[in-house]
């Protein structure tokens, strides 16, 4: 059985949203080894937004639901990839209008952010406009390979629309190795409780 790994490594110079240095991870030593003798320990100072992360609906929905609200069975499922690596600087409600995307599907998103090195900064993005489309289209969740749905929209318009209509968002995949087509995906986010996401770790198989 094969097994992708589509999750970002956690390090200090990971990239970050919007290069800033305050949503860098940060990784101190607080007990070590002395003349080959003791242990390691190691606190880490972490975004919940940090690299591969679920967006639970509470991060753009007032009193909306926390992490610990998604059922596992949401997260280990079916999903289709879509090659988007041709789209140069937003997915649009046009391009989804050529899929063959149905209800209860749970989407992830190749793009050219899976082959570029532009996370940091102008990322491909899905507009307002396709989120709302792919909610009518009534999608279970969605994925893209950027560290955000959107690139900074004033109205947050696409996190709105999706995470309003409980649709589960996957951000910061690495699809750069994955084909089109379906797969099983098994997505494990920290355990964490009360929260509005949580890093995850997110792996592909054959689905048979």
């Amino acid at each position: 059985m094969k097994i992708w790994d589509v999750s970002m490594a956690v390090e200090p110079t990971m990239p970050v949203w919007k290069g800033r240095d305050t949503k860098r991870p940060v990784f101190t030593i607080t007990r070590d080894f002395i003349n080959g003798e003791g242990a390691r320990e190691t606190n880490v100072a972490l975004d919940m937004h940090t690299g591969t992360h679920i967006d639970a609906p509470l991060h753009f929905v007032h009193e909306g639901q926390t992490m610990d609200d998604i059922p596992l069975s949401q997260l280990i499922r079916p999903v289709k990839v879509l090659d988007f690596t041709k789209v140069s600087n937003a997915i649009e409600a046009k391009h989804l209008d050529k899929t063959t995307l149905k209800k209860g599907d749970f989407v992830l998103f190749k793009t050219r952010n899976s082959l570029e090195d532009i996370l940091e900064g102008e990322f491909v993005f899905i507009t307002a406009e396709a989120a709302q489309r792919l909610v009518d289209l009534g999608v279970d969740g969605v994925g893209l390979d950027a560290l955000g749905v959107e690139r900074d929209q004033p109205d947050h318009g696409t996190h709105h629309a999706l995470l309003g209509a409980g649709i589960i968002v996957i951000e910061g995949l690495c699809l750069g190795q994955i084909e089109e087509g379906e797969y099983l995906m098994i997505a494990a986010p920290l355990k964490v409780v009360g929260l509005e996401a949580a890093p995850t770790r997110v792996l592909l198989t054959e689905l048979k």
